[in-house]
């Protein structure tokens, strides 16, 4: 058989094998890193949610999670595992996370979901919330800026309460330490911090706040915080202080207050911008969205059983009130 009758009969070989390979390369993965949270966390079913309102399902994208699980000397290894993919963006939920996976690609897109401690402007991780440049778009809540508000209103709560402990994590919470310590002054409280870098120091922590006499207890942002948020409501009632976050689903475990935005919109949020990248967007250019709707929630369960009287004016600005 000469060449030329060769490549005639390859010609006309069936083509579909190879073209059901090439549409497996062609399907997109979206990378997701975390710190803490397994890959089971609910989180990912709201991105999932989210994705399919724009017609993408596990036929036609791939999610590829990677989690730390709380060991952070493990974050830069999964970043660069990540970019190994080839994923047409990496999803990240915190600095750690963004600054692995900025080290690892300079090109691959970066999307914020809906926290960072500080502007990420004024952190220089972005240009403007315009035209972010680089390669880092998405959106933010500074929560260093929210957790002072959570402690003001946590003053006209409870008027009568004097000191507060502050549960924070000094792997995430510098900036919102500093931020609560100039807000207490404002106010006239005192404050007692206790770092908390495991689930086992939250029992000890709890306990010696009460000790120390606080009338009430504030958490900084942690994700060991939102895994572990039934735990903190129950030892917190059983030391009999009031606990304000910005975690729901801790005020609704037992919390009296919590006042934040909806983690879950920001998942679900994020997908847009999946979708903005995977039809051509450049990262570049898609504007930073500031996290702007934020919820007030009171557990008056939780004030009943601890005997406390939440004044009408906090009633009467909550979103949520659970009976």
């Amino acid at each position: 058989m000469n060449r030329r009758a060769f490549l005639v009969i390859v010609a006309s070989l069936p083509l579909w094998p190879l073209g059901a390979a090439g549409q497996q390369q062609r399907m997109p993965v979206i990378g997701v890193l975390v710190t803490h949270a397994p890959p089971t966390d609910p989180i990912f079913d709201y991105l999932r949610a989210g994705l399919r309102q724009y017609g993408y399902d596990d036929k036609n994208i791939r999610i590829e999670v990677r989690t730390a699980l709380g060991r952070l000397e493990g974050v830069p290894g999964l970043a660069e595992e990540l970019v190994r993919l080839k994923p047409a963006a990496i999803l990240v939920v915190n600095e750690i996370a963004i600054r692995a996976v900025q080290k690892a690609t300079t090109t691959i897109p970066i999307v914020m979901v809906g926290y960072t401690a500080n502007d990420p402007m004024a952190m220089g991780l972005i240009d403007t919330y315009a035209r972010p440049g680089g390669n880092l778009t998405g959106l933010f809540s500074v929560d260093s800026t929210l957790v002072a508000k959570r402690l003001e209103i946590l003053g006209e709560a409870l008027p009568e309460v004097s000191r507060v402990a502050v549960l924070w994590d000094s792997s995430f919470g510098r900036h919102q330490l500093d931020e609560l310590e100039r807000a207490a002054q404002r106010l006239s409280l005192e404050l007692g911090a206790i770092d908390v870098r495991s689930p086992r120091d939250l029992a000890p922590a709890i306990d010696a706040a009460k000790r120390n006499g606080a009338g009430a207890l504030i958490l900084t942002f942690s994700p060991w915080f939102w895994m572990h948020r039934a735990r903190i409501a129950e030892l917190a009632l059983q030391a009999k202080l009031p606990t304000v976050s910005e975690f729901y689903q801790l005020m609704e475990a037992g919390g009296l207050l919590s006042y934040g935005s909806f983690g879950p919109n920001n998942w679900v949020r994020a997908a847009y911008y999946v979708d903005r990248l995977l039809n051509g967007a450049k990262v570049a250019d898609l504007p930073v969205e500031q996290v702007s709707a934020f919820r007030l929630a009171v557990n008056l369960k939780t004030a009943r059983a601890l005997g406390l009287v939440i004044p009408q004016s906090v009633l009467l600005r909550a979103d949520e009130v659970i009976e």
